[in-house]
């Protein structure tokens, strides 16, 4: 008889502490206050795709970029839509639209021309994703002088340009 009340009361603590945890999980959740309109930090670095790796070929004004990234692609829901060229000043000079997701290939390696930059024009390549935009690892540096991660290239540089031409067509897959 005392194992079955110790088994009752043991079986109420369980039940009571749930209900603890249930309360405080609901009250640290529920509050009056407005939302926080950034989002929480490390969320939007999951989100965006990293360029890794930039190989330039060709003549000044007609140059071959490969571009090669890594991003959270989940299909055409959630995927890396473009990489393009930028001025430090933040003007587009060559977009690569991707067609679809890669979601079982990654990193990922995708050319793209002519690139009308001179030897010498410091430029930034950075990558795009669908649903979550700018704001990866971008590359910056010159044809003459190679290309490398670039951490202070703000992820807000021209974010205007996400609304620019070229746009991608539908995602095939």
């Amino acid at each position: 008889m005392q194992a079955l009340a110790k088994l009752a009361k043991a079986k109420v603590f369980r039940q009571a502490s749930w209900g603890i945890v249930i309360t405080m999980t609901l009250g640290l959740s529920c509050s009056d206050e407005e939302p926080d309109s950034e989002p929480q930090p490390g969320l939007e670095d999951a989100m965006t795709a990293d360029v890794t790796a930039v190989r330039v070929s060709g003549a000044p004004g007609a140059y071959t970029f490969s571009v090669t990234l890594s991003s959270p692609d989940t299909g055409c829901d959630q995927y890396a839509d473009w990489w393009e060229v930028i001025t430090t000043d933040g003007e587009l000079v060559y977009r690569r639209n991707l067609a679809h997701s890669h979601v079982n290939e990654q990193p990922f390696t995708r050319s793209g021309g002519p690139v009308e930059l001179q030897e010498t024009t410091q430029a930034i390549v950075r990558a795009h994703m669908n649903n979550a935009g700018y704001g990866g690892v971008a590359f910056s540096g010159s044809p003459a002088s190679d290309f490398a991660a670039d951490p202070s290239v703000p992820s807000a540089l021209a974010r205007q340009l996400a609304n620019a031409a070229p746009q991608p067509d539908d995602c095939a897959f």
